[in-house]
Parts: structure tokens; sequence; C-alpha cells
């Protein structure tokens, strides 16, 4: 199952998420789940909404570490942060591109969300600064005054002058985007629609990952997160021509019942599956699975007409 990505070696293409606030779930937080991926050998995303410090996960274990992003309007907060990430030994930047604003979260909206601190813009920006005095979630009201708007591709290139680490583009789910990201010089994108918390209707990333895949023509490493549940869910990501997957709910779930030890379960149940499931298929390697191992709705109409 080993595969590698930028570079790094792996011995899966199952790779943990960037997802926020994990001490929300387990008192150590991003700290243990950066030892459940450095125990499975595979590479961690670390949230720019960590509860953690990026300090306290680079000094905790020796996991592979990307540290996703966004453009703010202030661009020395994002400049500050890519330095951070740069001095710690992180080996690349996740650049989450498809939240210039931040969706209409109504469960947030009605329960008066407040969000956890962030813990890695304390002295750059808080959310105590936005408190909103109509009612509502504090995070929609920061992120409307934090994040910008104007987000573009000459933001990609801005953030290319700052740092000699290879970027990965998240959020990409189009042909005509994903021609535009390698076009940039984007190191890989992401397939991703935000955990399906931004906008309504928009495709599952599973039905978008094929488009983007022929798009870049092998020019960059494909990935893509949302709805990994199994390790079949991964075999068909694979099929279609995703390097690697990226799980984040799963992990967090697991971290919360059992700690870092829940967090390990669930990568190695992951692992688990997914072998058993190229067992099945006859594939001795990631590299033997192909399209011819997966069959989508489209597929099923063409072979009607």
């Amino acid at each position: 199952m080993s595969t590698s990505l930028l570079g790094y070696n792996m011995p899966s293409p199952i790779i943990v998420a960037p997802t926020g606030a994990h001490k929300l779930a387990n008192p150590e937080g991003e700290v243990a789940t950066a030892r459940a991926a450095a125990a499975c050998n595979t590479i961690m995303m670390l949230s720019f909404s960590s509860s953690c410090r990026i300090e306290e996960v680079a000094s905790s274990c020796d996991a592979i570490r990307f540290y996703q992003l966004y453009v703010y309007k202030r661009r020395d907060v994002s400049a500050t942060l890519v330095r951070r990430a740069e001095s710690l030994g992180f080996r690349a930047i996740v650049l989450t591109v498809d939240t210039p604003v931040l969706g209409r979260r109504e469960a947030d909206i009605r329960n008066k969300m407040i969000a956890p601190p962030l813990s890695n813009l304390e002295g750059l920006m808080s959310l105590d600064d936005f408190d909103d005095a109509e009612g509502g979630s504090k995070l929609e009201r920061f992120s409307r005054e934090t994040l910008d708007p104007s987000l573009s591709w000459k933001d990609v290139e801005w953030l290319k002058s700052i740092t000699s680490l290879p970027i990965l583009l998240k959020g990409i789910v189009t042909a005509e985007d994903a021609r535009k990201a390698v076009e940039a010089g984007a190191a890989g994108l992401i397939v991703s629609n935000h955990g399906a918390r931004q906008l309504d209707y928009a495709p599952a990333t599973i039905s978008a990952l094929e488009e983007v895949v022929k798009a870049v023509a092998g020019a960059v490493p494909v990935l893509v997160d949302g709805g990994v549940r199994r390790g079949t869910d991964v075999l068909k990501a694979l099929a279609l021509g995703a390097k690697a997957v990226m799980v984040g709910r799963p992990v967090f779930f697991g971290l919360a019942a059992r700690g870092e030890a829940g967090a390990r379960h669930v990568i190695e149940m992951l692992n688990k599956e997914l072998e058993l499931a190229m067992a099945l298929c006859g594939c001795r390697s990631v590299a033997e699975v192909t399209r011819a191992h997966v069959q989508t709705e489209g597929d099923r109409i063409r072979a009607l007409l």
C-alpha cells in the first residue's frame, strides 16, 4: 500500500486532514493527533485553527507535517504563520481557497456558536475582538472581518513569493480551477468541498475527483477529502485517480473516544480495510488500482445508451 507524496514516503495513501479545535475532543488536542500520525508514519495537516500552538505540535513528535492556511485581509498575519511553519520544519503549506467568505452555517448561528480560542493567532488577532452584539455565530463575525473576499490567483503568486515550501491548494472541484492552479505553480491539489459546510448543493468530492484528475493530466498530485469512512472509500478514490486521501472527522471521533490511541486506531483500521479491499480486487500495490476497479453513476448511464 506504500506510496509517496512530494517526495515523502508513506506506508499507505491515508493522510490526516486539517480539522480545528482538537481539544474539544481530547485535552491533549492536536499533540495527541500528531503522535498518532507519527506512529502510523503518515502525514498530518495541521489546521490554522488548532487548539494547540504550532510550536507544541512540532515539538511533540517527528510526524511529517503540512500547515493549513487562509489568506487574511492582513497579509502580515498569513506571512507570520508561514514563517513559523517554515522555522518549525513543516514540509508544505496547504492554502484553503474555497473560503473567501464563510458559508451560512445556520446551526452555528442558531446556537450562537462560540469558537474555542485560536492559539496560533494569539498576539495577531483574537475572536474576542469580534463579539457580535446582534447575537449569532462569533465565528461568522470573525470570518467576515478577517478573511479576504478578494482572494484570487494573485494570492497564490504572493504566497509563492514569501516561501520556498511547496503549496497545495485545498478546495478545487472543477477542471477550470485545476488547470489555473497548475499554471499558478501549485505543487498539488486537494479536491474538497470543506466538509460540505460551505455551499449547499455543491458536488460530492468523489464526484468531482475524476474531472480534476483529468484536467491536470499528471502534472501535480491530486488528493481528495470528504466522506471517507471505510477502506473501500479509499480504494474508490485511488481508482478515480487520487494520489492520496485525507481523513478528518473519523480521526477526530477516534481522538474523542480514546485519545491518541483512538486516533491511531482509526488510521490503522482504515489501512487494514484498504489492504483487504485491495487483496479482494487482486491489487498487489496501489499502482495496480485502476479506473477499471470502480463504476460511477455516469458509467452506468453511458452503458444504457
